[in-house]
């Protein structure tokens, strides 16, 4: 049962632009926290933008600050990762997650095991 959909993403040049979203059942996109992590080849998978769905509070990694937006979306139950300027170090599979209805967070936090429902996963692709 898939609880998370994500979709978007793709290969893109250097300093372009490409969107992510990802859709969750209402009592999940409700719940408190959703976000987006990545995982770059050989590395762990970090946490890069996180969103509370109730307040619209957010919270960026340091290496996408400025340059990607999280928002959310309540009449779709959809949040979206605007990544501009991209970066070949931006070259990651990238997930959509959500924290289960039990666990209200806040602030949300950009921690892994928060997390309960993950996205399928998504490849972004930047080239120099």
């Amino acid at each position: 049962q898939v609880h998370v959909a994500q979709s978007g993403g793709g290969s893109v040049q250097a300093g372009g632009s490409l969107r992510l979203s990802c859709t969750a059942p209402v009592y999940i996109y409700s719940a408190s926290c959703m976000g987006w992590f990545r995982q770059g080849p050989g590395k762990q998978r970090e946490g890069i933008a996180v969103i509370h769905t109730g307040t619209n509070s957010t919270d960026y990694d340091d290496s996408v600050k400025g340059r990607f937006t999280i928002s959310g979306d309540n009449a779709r139950n959809t949040i979206y990762l605007q990544m501009n300027s991209l970066k070949p170090e931006d070259h990651a599979m990238y997930y959509c997650a959500a924290v289960t209805p039990s666990r209200r967070f806040f602030p949300c936090k950009r921690v892994r095991g928060d997390f309960s429902y993950w996205g399928q996963g998504t490849q972004v692709t930047v080239s120099q």
